[in-house]
């Protein structure tokens, strides 16, 4: 017997709770599907947890250097076990507040189960403790998100590899972690286990780690990275892998014209992420994906189908949980209080939670160029950076490019201790006009990271 709705949610992340309890409370009739955990990658597989173990990974490296400000602490034990279990700790409170939170919305319906379309606005449900509902409604939200990409490497399938959701679950240290990727998740990963203690290798395909920024921000996270004795193959194929034993994989890899093999104990798999759309049967309801499986939309987060629609990594673009969180927001804001916003223009501003972070906004330099605009550069070492130094942050650099002509900012870079807040200094000054000239005589409180754009600034000569 089909049930309509109002609205139906598939997913239940971070635009798709929210929007669900907000269109409920909004008088509509609303239902959230989740197949999994309530709360989406963020909360259970990517930003709660990884965080919860970056903040381990840096206290003990900071415990091992504590030295060098002179507190003598001694050997440093790690233990991954209660890192876990403090990690599992904070993602179940995250999650409980997340799944109370519907429990409480009165007029919202949680469906545990997997959707697929039957028909343009009808799902079916397989639920997960047995049988099946049909559901129909007016509008629909696609929030169903993605997960990691499996690269078809020879051998892989028969390797115990991790992803980054599963090795999450790990209550030991690897000797060996091999990571296979070095971007935002690989990196992050790669560094937090040196830190435990593991040996890290980081592969990755490209000429250099982080392949999309600017060479200079690259090298400069490379130097950080191998000083702490990680090791970095780059423009490196990986040909083959193969387990001979538990913990003993070996990996076949091809850099150039060398060839070599990297014996590991454990492979981590973080070459990227591909959306979860094909169990929905997009066919059944008409809805159109590109060539990598992503659902299309307008500026408004709409489908090609009236009153479907898409939010969050499902639909490619930018894959941050503030994003998709601000795709609730436009979706809501339209539909229910009449407004007209877009994603076209909003600004995408991102952190990579290595150590140092790497907050990152607007364009790059490299993108600048191939823009043919007329900028100016500014660089600071953060090793010029007076409160770096009174802590003992010295490593990275600020980044900045602005136009010539308007003096507005285009784009940050902030490698460096606290690189997400200071960003985000600029991104506040890049909404409000504010212009790079203006910031280098602005009175900062001393002594802060962010007073030290009154240096960035002065960098460029007028």
């Amino acid at each position: 017997m089909m049930k309509h709705f109002d609205a139906i949610i598939i997913g239940a992340g971070q635009a798709g709770v929210p929007l669900a309890k907000k269109l409920a409370l909004a008088g509509k009739k609303t239902a959230i599907i989740e197949k999994r955990l309530v709360g989406g990658t963020c909360i259970n597989d990517g930003c709660t947890p990884t965080k919860a173990m970056v903040a381990s990974a840096k206290m003990a490296f900071s415990a091992r250097k504590s030295e060098a400000l002179g507190v003598e602490i001694g050997s440093v034990k790690v233990n991954l076990k209660k890192i876990k279990q403090r990690k599992d700790a904070i993602v179940k409170q995250f999650r409980t507040s997340s799944e109370e939170g519907i429990e409480k919305t009165k007029g919202l319906t949680l469906f545990m189960g997997e959707a697929s379309f039957s028909a343009e606005k009808e799902l079916k449900i397989i639920l997960n403790a047995g049988g099946e509902e049909t559901l129909t409604a007016d509008w629909i939200f696609i929030n169903t998100g993605a997960k990691t990409a499996i690269p078809g490497i020879e051998g892989l399938d028969e390797t115990n590899f991790l992803t980054s959701t599963s090795i999450l679950e790990l209550e030991s240290v690897p000797e060996h972690l091999v990571v296979i990727g070095g971007n935002y998740i690989g990196l992050e990963f790669g560094q937090m286990f040196s830190r435990f203690g593991s040996k890290v290798t980081i592969i990755e395909k490209s000429e250099s780690i982080l392949s999309r920024e600017d060479k200079d921000l690259s090298a400069s996270l490379t130097d950080i990275l191998q000083a702490e004795e990680i090791e970095i193959i780059t423009n490196a194929e990986v040909k083959r892998i193969s387990e001979k034993s538990k913990n003993d994989i070996s990996i076949e890899v091809k850099s150039g014209s060398v060839a070599k093999h990297v014996k590991a104990s454990h492979v981590l798999v973080a070459v990227g992420r591909v959306p979860q759309t094909e169990a929905l049967n997009l066919k059944a309801c008409g809805v159109k994906t590109d060539e990598k499986g992503h659902v299309i939309v307008n500026n408004k987060l709409e489908t090609n189908v009236k009153g479907i629609y898409a939010l969050g990594d499902v639909k490619g673009g930018p894959a941050f949980t503030h994003i998709a969180y601000n795709d609730y927001t436009i979706v809501f804001r339209n539909l229910i209080e009449g407004t007209n916003y877009g994603i076209n223009d909003r600004p995408v501003p991102y952190c990579m939670f290595t150590d140092p972070q790497l907050g990152r906004i607007g364009l790059s330099e490299m993108e600048a160029k191939e823009q043919k605009l007329n900028y100016k550069v500014a660089v600071l070492p953060m090793s010029n950076v007076a409160r770096g130094i009174e802590t003992g942050e010295t490593l990275g650099l600020m980044k900045a490019i602005v136009d010539v002509k308007t003096k507005k900012i285009l784009g940050a870079a902030i490698l460096g201790s606290e690189g997400g807040e200071v960003m985000s200094v600029l991104q506040m000054a890049m909404e409000g006009g504010i212009t790079y000239d203006r910031i280098r005589f602005c009175v900062f409180a001393h002594p802060t990271y962010s007073e030290s754009l009154n240096n960035l600034f002065m960098k460029i000569e007028d």
